[in-house]
């Protein structure tokens, strides 16, 4: 079966990732663009979800691309029409909206997908596979990107329910959740805000695993020039390293695996069949832990950030 799918928000991250994985998967059809300030040529366009809702009741899916403030608003629109619902990273401002909305796609018997990318990267599963039976030692994730680069202009980012360093360092958590094999706590951090934003452009976090090792991230919105999108664990039985966001894998210095950006393709992929099997995915612990950070992270002020 071919879903009709719509893209509501067409920004950079639709542009870039999903227009061309869509593009490239049989399993979907691009039938429509939800947006106020941006359409496509030759794409049936609305102004709103509630107007594309209603005129193109053939659409059965729908990508959300928004900012995560206004997330939950328009999913529950889309579940309520019985449409089957993709929410971009991360899901929702909130772990208690994302939780929300699970509840209610099950209410409704549509598939909801809270999509986490970078566990896409093709080093991931090589190296869960690889961690699955090993002792851990430590755990060190250095996370740091130009914001400037990847979100020119985009106050929202800045704003409660934006994140801040934590919308690209959330990246890294979907990571460390996922090939982990024991789950992680946090047990401190420190934000850096500055003084004219309201989300912080850095952070530095300390975790704990429930087994008892320790896990340290260091987010910077900051860093020029090369970007680095790093975790090394060390283990009994060596060391692994994912870097390049997950694309290169390292044992002992010898690399596994180097592969290109296929992360959105995996995604569609993946929300091709849980379509066909009728069920949800959908994981908040990234989201939980960045709850946490904020909760019990210490707040240092940090001159004003102007781009």
């Amino acid at each position: 079966m071919t879903h009709r799918i719509a893209i509501v928000g067409l920004g950079k991250i639709a542009r870039d990732q999903h227009l061309p994985s869509i593009a490239k998967n049989p399993d979907f059809e691009l039938a429509a663009i939800v947006s106020r300030n941006a359409e496509l040529e030759g794409v049936d366009h609305f102004q709103a979800l509630d107007e594309m809702l209603a005129a193109r009741p053939d659409i059965d899916t729908v990508a959300l691309c928004t900012p995560p403030q206004v997330r939950r608003q328009y999913a529950e629109a889309a579940i309520r029409a019985g449409r089957h619902v993709l929410l971009e990273k991360p899901p929702g401002a909130t772990v208690a909206e994302v939780d929300w909305l699970k509840t209610m796609a099950a209410e409704h018997g549509v598939t909801l997908f809270a999509t986490w990318h970078s566990r896409y990267a093709q080093g991931v599963e090589p190296a869960r596979a690889w961690l699955a039976d090993k002792a851990i030692k430590s755990v060190e994730i250095v996370w740091r990107e130009d914001v400037r680069r990847w979100h020119p202009g985009q106050d929202w980012i800045w704003e409660p329910g934006g994140m801040g360093v934590f919308d690209p360092g959330i990246n890294a958590l979907s990571i460390l959740t996922h090939v982990l094999p024991a789950p992680v706590l946090v047990t401190g951090a420190v934000l850096e805000v500055p003084e004219n934003r309201q989300t912080p452009i850095a952070a530095k976090i300390d975790f704990v695993a429930v087994t008892g090792h320790k896990v340290t991230a260091d987010f910077d919105w900051r860093q020029e020039g090369p970007q680095t999108w790093d975790i090394t664990v060390r283990t009994d039985a060596g060391l692994l390293e994912l870097s390049s966001g997950g694309a290169v894998l390292k044992i002992d210095g010898q690399t596994q695996l180097a592969a290109d950006d296929t992360e959105y393709d995996g995604i569609y992929a993946h929300f091709a069949s849980l379509l066909a099997q009728g069920k949800s995915d959908v994981d908040i612990s990234p989201l939980q832990l960045v709850a946490d950070a904020c909760m019990l992270g210490e707040i240092s002020k940090v001159e004003a950030f102007i781009e």
